[in-house]
């Protein structure tokens, strides 16, 4: 709520040739946040891409029943946990079962439906490679087409979720019911290269639920917003909520205190490949700050003057937060009102 405003501070830029003065805020940088952090978006796509392997990727995506939102809900922090040992260790098996390799993935928590109800899932990118006993990087897929049988990475991740969830909550009825069931679990490499997974996952890495462009009123204690229903064909429509509603289902996807939503599994997280992008982005940064890097990634200058077009924004002037009084203070003042 305070993203933007006068209460998290900002600057005063002025420009070297009208002379015209502006004042921007800072941003609140919180990853729930709808309208900040598309810096750190495109940052984030750019470095995927220079940790990417000469290889084909693929993305895999594990669901879960809606069954199992209640039991989400009662300890999500464990619940999101629980999802990623099994998402990896299921694809960790089946790297060494199907291929003899150690394999690696980046897997990336989402958690919301187009109409912001609660969806738990979790997107991979894993590359057709990996890590022999010998140390050596070995192709692996069937002629880049097929990596893991979909149907059977669904059977053991069922199993091994409901293992844990079995052992911590002992439920019985309705985990058996949900045994006899199958799970979705897709699996296809992308038609253009990694770089469609990257910048597709980006968009839930760094905002949650929905973004304001979505929303498009907020009347009579309704909020109207748009979505995408993939039952119609991916039919663009509209939802109308009360505000409570709306809230109650927002607040569904804040994530527990400093939880880890992208994680880096295997060969994607070996120390020589965080030492090679280390390497990378400290070279980068030294050619180019981050406002270039910002407007080489996206084409948006924040330096630009925006009335005169031909000036630059020069920072002349620091405002500091807003900070409220102490609360001894009003404690003081009622006494002596009293």
């Amino acid at each position: 709520m305070k993203c933007r405003t006068s209460d998290l501070g900002g600057h005063k830029e002025k420009c070297d040739c009208c002379g015209k003065e502006r004042i921007s805020y800072n941003s609140c940088r919180n990853r729930h946040c709808p309208k900040c952090q598309g810096s750190r978006q495109a940052f984030w796509v750019e470095d995927r891409m220079e940790q990417m392997l000469a290889v084909k990727h693929f993305h895999i995506v594990f669901t879960i029943p809606e069954k199992l939102n209640r039991i989400c809900m009662l300890d999500s922090k464990w619940f999101y946990n629980a999802m990623f040992e099994c998402v990896w260790s299921t694809l960790r098996s089946f790297g060494y079962t199907h291929y003899g390799v150690e394999s690696g993935a980046i897997c990336v928590l989402h958690t919301w439906g187009e109409n912001l109800c609660l969806h738990p899932n979790i997107h991979c990118i894993v590359p057709a490679a990996g890590l022999t006993l010998q140390g050596t990087l070995k192709r692996i897929s069937k002629k880049g087409k097929y990596l893991y049988p979909a149907g059977m990475l669904s059977v053991i991740f069922r199993g091994k979720l409901l293992e844990k969830i079995k052992k911590l909550y002992h439920y019985r009825q309705p985990l058996d019911e949900l045994w006899s069931k199958p799970w979705v679990v897709f699996c296809e490499p992308p038609m253009t290269g990694p770089v469609q997974i990257v910048k597709y996952l980006a968009g839930y890495t760094h905002r949650a639920a929905i973004s304001n462009q979505l929303i498009l009123e907020i009347i009579d204690n309704h909020v109207v917003f748009s979505y995408k229903d993939y039952g119609d064909n991916g039919s663009r429509k509209t939802i109308r909520l009360t505000c409570v509603e709306f809230l109650r289902r927002f607040c569904l996807h804040i994530l527990p205190y400093r939880f880890v939503k992208i994680r880096y599994y295997g060969i994607m997280s070996s120390k020589m490949k965080i030492l090679l992008q280390s390497k990378r982005l400290q070279h980068r940064s030294a050619e180019e700050s981050s406002l270039q890097r910002l407007k080489r990634l996206t084409g948006f200058d924040a330096q630009q003057r925006p009335f005169c077009k031909t000036g630059r924004m020069h920072r002349v002037e620091r405002l500091p937060r807003i900070r409220s009084p102490d609360h001894t203070i009003y404690q003081t003042r009622e006494y002596e009102t009293c």
